[in-house]
């Protein structure tokens, strides 16, 4: 996964013009650090909220497409919905409240696509979403990704190694 990471990260430099100080690949890869608390996490990512223009919409797109569980509560007038998940995982909740809107701009989310995500690809569009980048291969050690719009128009990404 570090590899996956890093391969993002230095196109993102690369596309972006960012390496335009004739720095190499790997002088800016070993120049980075982080904080030594980050170093120790077993995850740097501990809460994704998806923002919901319909909650119930919302909620019924990813429970068919993911064949998952959400529970829904009432956190103070602002709804969330909670993705099942083991201890120690990512906590993915969707979200309803004043102060959220969707967007198919900013922060994109991959969630782990299983075994094939081209399983959970194929009910996007029955289900209300749009593909915007059907299943593709990153490269044979790092598996497949995918991008999709969900029913409330945020943008998605999906992640396999198959």
């Amino acid at each position: 996964m570090k590899q996956l990471i890093a391969a993002i990260f230095l196109a993102a430099v690369t596309v972006s013009g960012c390496s335009s100080d004739n720095k190499s690949d790997s002088q800016i890869t070993d120049s980075l650090s982080f904080p030594k608390t980050a170093k120790n996490m077993k995850n740097l990512v501990s809460i994704v909220e998806i923002p919901t223009d319909s909650f119930q919409r919302a909620v019924a797109f990813y429970q068919s497409i993911l064949d998952l569980r959400i529970e829904q509560l009432d956190m103070q007038g602002t709804k969330m919905g909670l993705f099942s998940s083991e201890e120690g995982s990512v906590n993915v909740a969707l979200i309803h409240g004043l102060d959220y809107k969707p967007s198919d701009r900013g922060t994109l989310i991959y969630l782990n696509g299983g075994d094939d995500l081209q399983l959970i690809l194929d009910k996007v569009q029955p289900n209300g979403g749009k593909i915007v980048m059907q299943k593709t291969e990153i490269d044979p050690q790092n598996g497949f990704f995918a991008t999709f719009i969900d029913s409330e128009g945020n943008k998605v990404g999906l992640h396999s190694f198959q």
